[in-house]
């Protein structure tokens, strides 16, 4: 083979490796653009203040989502995020492999093509010291441009991981944001919670005191009203002994039925209540040895009488002892 083939040859070779390496930048050309377009409106959210020195912290936004929501959000963009770094490198690792076999491929057939050239030359002892100085240009030139791809691919590795890492703080500055506002919703809820306790015992604490208050009105009125009644009562009592005595004294009637002698007030109004609920019209006449109980008068002893025996017969009353008792004015005894 002539050297004009050869070097057409290699010529051929490196427009391929181009090709190649030109395809696989271009995918990853599309996959930075289609991450940056995601990552966009994430970044948005904490974009510096124009404003803000350079150094201070970046003041985040607040959160116009809620915080199931917005933890969904981030675990959607990791899974994203990490899958993008995943494809990056696979495809990165594919690209070396091709480009490492289009290399081998190369340079297996350069090692081929030369190998024949010595053959046919007739010089296998020289094999190693005659390679034609396009060939080793060729190396150097591949070499070159190896390295150059791999430090390109290290800076593209290097940007990646800076972004990630990048990406990361702002997941962690919008995470202990979140935490740092559920902390103050929940100590404002735990404010008002015991502001809404607080008044409440006050309410509560007031509406005691007023109850206590109006039950001691109430107790007060009640108490004034039964001192009331009892001297209503007492003044009754008193108006109906006085015209007992005034009728028993003064009267012209002189026969009464005498029911029973009380020991006291409260034993005269009991036995009392029993004969006024029969119909029986009573008199009281307070007496030394106690509380008189009679029913009448009646204009003669006969009346009297027969008012005795309807006393004495009616078994619901229980007063069996009553007698007739002739009533002398005081003026006439």
């Amino acid at each position: 083979m002539s050297m004009n083939n050869k070097q057409r040859w290699m010529g051929g070779v490196v427009l391929l490796s181009g090709g190649v390496l030109l395809a696989a930048l271009l995918l990853k050309g599309k996959e930075e653009i289609h991450q940056k377009q995601v990552q966009t409106p994430l970044a948005e959210q904490v974009q510096p203040n124009k404003s803000t020195p350079a150094g201070e912290p970046v003041q985040l936004q607040p959160l116009t989502v809620d915080v199931a929501t917005e933890k969904r959000l981030l675990e959607e963009q990791k899974r994203a995020r990490e899958k993008a770094v995943a494809e990056q490198e696979a495809k990165a690792a594919e690209f070396l492999r091709m480009q490492q076999q289009a290399e081998a491929d190369a340079a297996r057939k350069a090692a081929e093509e030369y190998a024949a050239a010595n053959a046919r030359r007739g010089a296998a002892s020289q094999e190693g010291a005659d390679i034609p100085p396009e060939l080793v240009q060729d190396e150097k030139v591949k070499a070159q441009q190896k390295a150059a791809e791999q430090k390109k691919l290290e800076q593209q590795n290097a940007q990646l991981k800076q972004k990630n890492e990048a990406e990361k703080k702002l997941a962690e500055q919008k995470r202990q944001a979140t935490a740092e506002a559920e902390k103050k919703a929940e100590e404002k809820k735990r404010q008002a919670e015991a502001q809404r306790q607080a008044e409440a015992d006050k309410k509560a604490a007031a509406d005691k005191k007023a109850e206590a208050q109006r039950k001691a009105e109430a107790e007060d009125k009640k108490a004034e009203a039964d001192k009331k009644h009892k001297a209503q009562e007492d003044a009754k009592k008193k108006a109906e002994a006085e015209k007992a005595r005034e009728l028993l004294e003064n009267g012209d009637k002189q026969w009464m039925v005498q029911v029973a002698l009380a020991a006291n007030e409260a034993n005269a109004d009991a036995v009392s209540a029993k004969l006024r609920a029969k119909g029986y019209k009573v008199t009281k006449s307070p007496t030394s040895k106690g509380v008189r109980i009679m029913v009448g008068p009646s204009k003669d002893r006969e009346a009297a009488d027969a008012t005795r025996k309807k006393i004495n017969a009616d078994t619901s009353l229980g007063m069996k002892s009553a007698w007739v008792n002739e009533w002398t004015p005081l003026d006439r005894r």
